[in-house]
């Protein structure tokens, strides 16, 4: 919907294609669909979910086995993001890089957006 062409929607980093790629296949899913839904003390929050099938709308980001679906109302907000995943002392999981966040609460849970001038 919102395609640049030759462009996709969404990067996945080598580790976070490896990551879905493993619980697609582990679980059995045609893929990871993301999206946004209004939440958190920031506004927004980003979504996951597994699907089973597509929505003929969604957006779909393929990448070494991984298969990533984009939902048709957050195309606007994801467009450009990086999805990495990260593994830490404490935690491991996807983090999105997102060129249009305009801020973030201190917990980094949820996220605000930039207002289109």
């Amino acid at each position: 919907m919102f395609a640049i062409p030759g462009k996709q929607a969404v990067t996945i980093t080598p580790r976070a294609a490896g990551q879905i790629a493993k619980l697609m296949q582990s679980a059995g899913h045609a893929g990871l669909r993301i999206g946004v839904k209004k939440g958190g003390c920031a506004g927004m929050e980003y979504t996951m979910e597994y699907v089973e099938q597509p929505d003929p709308n969604d957006e779909v980001v393929e990448q070494d086995g991984a298969k990533v679906l984009i939902a048709p109302m957050a195309q606007m907000f994801l467009f450009g993001t990086e999805i990495d995943y990260e593994t830490t002392l404490l935690e491991s999981s996807f983090k999105f890089n997102n060129p249009n966040v305009a801020d973030a609460c201190g917990c980094g849970e949820s996220i605000s957006f930039k207002t289109p001038e």
